[in-house]
């Protein structure tokens, strides 16, 4: 079955979606047509505004619930787009999914489903959904952001052009940058919190050959890596969910891990907020009202869209990546470095929202041109890792490959 829809349609107003729809806007010869979606229809018409004076680009609001199937199921009959872009909470991907299919439209995403009554976060029912996009003849790219996202596409593009086998992969992500504040999160803090106050987790195969999930506790790990353009930084070994689809889609893998920078006040902030049950995520009394914890500290924190035009400083993530090349062994530092500031003035967004949103739209792309087919569900370390690698450097987020000693 032929799509002959066009345009996309974006759902979700945050800090990712303003810089995926800015992006979008910018390659408006591509996406032909663009409609922007979300609860707060207010947030929509105000990213459409600034897109409008800044880019001379027109698109379309409109105000749609994703937790609703039918609704959403209603809004792509109306749009009729190509593409639907998922830039929502994860709580929300499998409504959309099921919408996509309904209506049989590709659907992509950034970050992989998280029931918003338990903290964890697995791929499982979302690739469970395989059969269910096959039926329909589409397609959805799962976790085009950037970790998960142009990690996945750093690993493949090594896999499929640097090596003969990969063995060993550290993500690491950095943000050096300066907000101000005294605490707050680079996205949203529900999301960041439940992350990060989380057992760590790592793959890794043990002496008979067979890959197994080893546990942490919450920030165990630590090792100081330094990293280009930036320096030295303490770096927290976290679970992150592109180690699940990783550890089965790069072959000869033999430990793959993941790890995050945090400075000391934010860890002191958080581990006070949780000893006092701030970072709870079950209902609470309190004066005869019913509170879920998390919700409420994520209203009193600032709001990640405002600190773009105070944030200062840089972002380098990347993936440590170790292995054979004809019969010797290589170790290679896949990166990219951002910038809060330049990313703020093209944008009006801090690189954190930068590094999400400006994938997101350059998978949308993939699939919305066709360079990425196929039929069911992927994740983005499936295709061929060239194309994407080849938007990255003319779209802002260029990348930089450094040889690393193996010793």
């Amino acid at each position: 079955m032929t799509n002959t829809n066009t345009g996309i349609l974006i759902i979700g107003a945050g800090g990712v979606s303003r810089v995926a729809t800015v992006k979008c806007a910018m390659n408006i010869d591509t996406f032909e047509k663009i409609t922007l979606a979300s609860r707060t229809i207010s947030k929509c018409e105000a990213i459409r505004d600034e897109i409008l004076k800044n880019q001379g680009v027109s698109i379309d609001v409109a105000s749609v619930d994703a937790d609703d199937v039918p609704a959403l199921v209603s809004l792509i009959g109306q749009v009729k787009p190509r593409v639907v872009l998922n830039v929502a909470l994860p709580y929300q991907d499998l409504t959309i999914m099921d919408a996509c299919t309904q209506t049989g439209v590709d659907y992509v995403d950034t970050a992989n489903y998280e029931h918003p009554d338990e903290a964890k976060f697995e791929y499982k029912e979302q690739w469970a959904k395989q059969e269910q996009f096959e039926k329909a003849g589409v397609k959805a790219l799962l976790g085009s952001g950037f970790d998960p996202g142009v990690t996945g596409v750093f690993c493949a593009y090594a896999q499929q052009n640097l090596f003969d086998e990969i063995n060993y992969i550290d993500i690491m992500d950095c943000n050096a940058g300066d907000h101000g504040y005294p605490f707050a999160t680079n996205f949203n803090p529900e999301i960041n919190l439940r992350e990060v106050s989380a057992n760590g987790r790592y793959w890794e195969k043990n002496d008979e050959g067979v890959g197994e999930w080893i546990e942490t506790k919450p920030l165990e790990i630590r090792i100081d890596h330094d990293y280009p353009e930036v320096g030295v930084k303490p770096s927290y070994l976290l679970y992150h969910e592109e180690l699940e689809s990783l550890c089965k889609n790069i072959k000869g893998l033999k430990r793959i891990r993941f790890f995050m920078t945090f400075g000391d006040s934010y860890i002191q902030h958080m581990k006070c907020l949780e000893n006092v049950g701030m970072l709870g995520i079950k209902e609470v009394e309190h004066k005869g009202q019913k509170i879920i914890p998390i919700e409420f500290l994520a209203t009193l924190l600032p709001d990640p869209a405002s600190l773009g035009p105070r944030t200062v400083g840089k972002t380098n993530i990347g993936c440590i990546i170790t292995g054979i090349k004809d019969g010797k062994k290589k170790k290679v530092y896949i990166y990219n470095t951002c910038d809060h500031q330049e990313c703020y003035k093209e944008t009006g967004a801090q690189a954190v929202s930068y590094t999400t949103g400006v994938p997101a739209m350059i998978g949308t792309k993939m699939l919305y041109k066709g360079i990425w087919d196929g039929k069911g569900v992927f994740n983005i370390e499936e295709f061929d890792a060239k194309p994407f690698m080849d938007e990255l450097m003319t779209q802002g987020l260029p990348w930089k490959i450094l040889d690393l000693p193996t010793d």
